[in-house]
């Protein structure tokens, strides 16, 4: 069975065709990734295996440019692995919020879509794009089948007591404002992958995963579940982001609006969009040219990326605290994955804590599965290249066999 992941991220469009012969036996056709959407030297990289790399710099103004672009590539002569779009068995697709209404992946019906799109307002940079990917491949192939797995699912295990918010009760009672979290699928993958990599006991661990992109969280796993994560009711809580704010006082935002005589409506643009790295350095939300601003001896780029690491290490103790122990710390994501300067500025320091970090190690580590820490170290620290691709394509096969018997 062939299936195509697409994965929607606020700037990104990462997708896979993976041909699943059975639950656990597969063959990667085709990996890629299209970056800076919105931008004008948006960045298409197409990697088809045994094949050469494709690469294309355009002006990608949306997903759904973006999907129609993956699309051409698949079935190109040259570069792609299909010779048909007609050969795609089934899509999968990583939507972000799925509320309390999905404690699993799903099969996408009509109310499926009508719960994507009820929660809009929750997640406003990634519901609507997979919500438009699924609407773009129903358009193009409306008899194959669609499966949607959720950011939120992997975190419906936290306990009340993390999930909940010190607001009138009534209002998780009328509207389930609550704590949802999101990357679920990536916090598990790199979770159960790190530990294969250690010989840790996934069942009998505590882990702290940092996802570190363009958007960012940290979970803290305690046992194999979801015990607690830095993003919220939306996904603009918690670490600082390429153009969300993280976990800022309401207080402030609340003075701001009073000073500027903003609209809720605009207030959430600011959050979301206009804030984070990107509202600190005043140079862009991408890690890659903040870097090289900082190196120019640009002092905001130096002040933000010292920000980002530092809430990163502040949510990693308070997660060695709540779970009262850590075994582990698991760096993923674009930058957790490609930025050995984070890793370091996050690892160096938490001795007290077991942690022997190796920074040489570390300096040459990108995109790669590795043991940062020395071997004598209590607490093993990892970098694992994420693959929510995989987990979302082995929902897929499962729920659309299961629809077939």
């Amino acid at each position: 069975m062939k299936i195509l992941v697409l994965n929607c991220g606020s700037s990104s469009i990462k997708y896979q065709v993976i041909d699943m012969k059975s639950a656990t036996e597969y063959s990667l056709l085709v990996k890629g990734i299209i970056e800076r959407i919105g931008l004008s030297d948006a960045i298409l990289t197409h990697k088809p295996v045994g094949k050469p790399v494709y690469e294309v710099v355009r002006s990608i103004p949306d997903h759904t440019s973006g999907i129609s672009l993956i699309l051409d590539a698949l079935v190109d002569p040259e570069y792609g692995v299909l010779e048909s779009i007609s050969e795609i068995a089934a899509v999968g697709h990583r939507v972000a919020h799925g509320g309390e209404y999905f404690k699993d992946s799903a099969l996408v019906d009509k109310s499926v879509k009508q719960k994507i799109e009820a929660c809009f307002d929750l997640a406003p940079l990634h519901n609507p794009a997979n919500l438009k990917g699924i609407l773009a491949m129903e358009n193009i192939l409306p008899n194959t089948p669609q499966v949607a797995v959720f950011d939120t699912s992997f975190h419906q295990t936290m306990p009340a007591k993390n999930f909940m918010y010190a607001l009138p009760y009534k209002y998780y009672e009328d509207y389930r404002v609550r704590r949802y979290g999101f990357h679920g699928t990536s916090h598990k993958y790199v979770a159960q992958t790190a530990c294969k990599l250690t010989g840790i006991d996934m069942n009998r661990s505590k882990i702290v995963t940092c996802h570190i992109g363009s958007g960012a969280s940290v979970a803290a796993i305690l046992n194999g579940e979801s015990y607690d994560t830095s993003m919220g009711f939306t996904p603009v809580d918690g670490l600082i982001m390429g153009t969300r704010c993280g976990s800022t006082d309401p207080g402030a935002l609340i003075y701001i609006a009073e000073k500027e005589g903003i609209n809720l409506d605009r207030l959430s643009v600011m959050i979301n969009k206009e804030s984070g790295m990107l509202g600190i350095t005043g140079v862009s939300s991408d890690m890659r040219d903040i870097r090289a601003a900082a190196e120019s001896g640009n002092p905001r780029a130096e002040l933000a990326i010292e920000m980002f690491a530092a809430r990163i290490k502040k949510f990693v103790g308070a997660y060695a605290a709540l779970m009262e122990g850590i075994d582990m710390i698991v760096f993923t994501g674009g930058i957790g994955e490609n930025d050995p300067g984070t890793r370091e500025r996050v690892s160096k320091g938490l001795e007290f804590m077991g942690v022997k970090f190796d920074p040489e190690v570390n300096r040459g580590v990108r995109g790669k599965d590795v043991v940062l820490s020395a071997p004598d170290s209590r607490v093993k620290v990892v970098t694992i290249a994420t693959n929510e691709e995989l987990v979302i394509a082995s929902d897929t096969f499962r729920l659309t066999k299961k629809r077939s018997e």
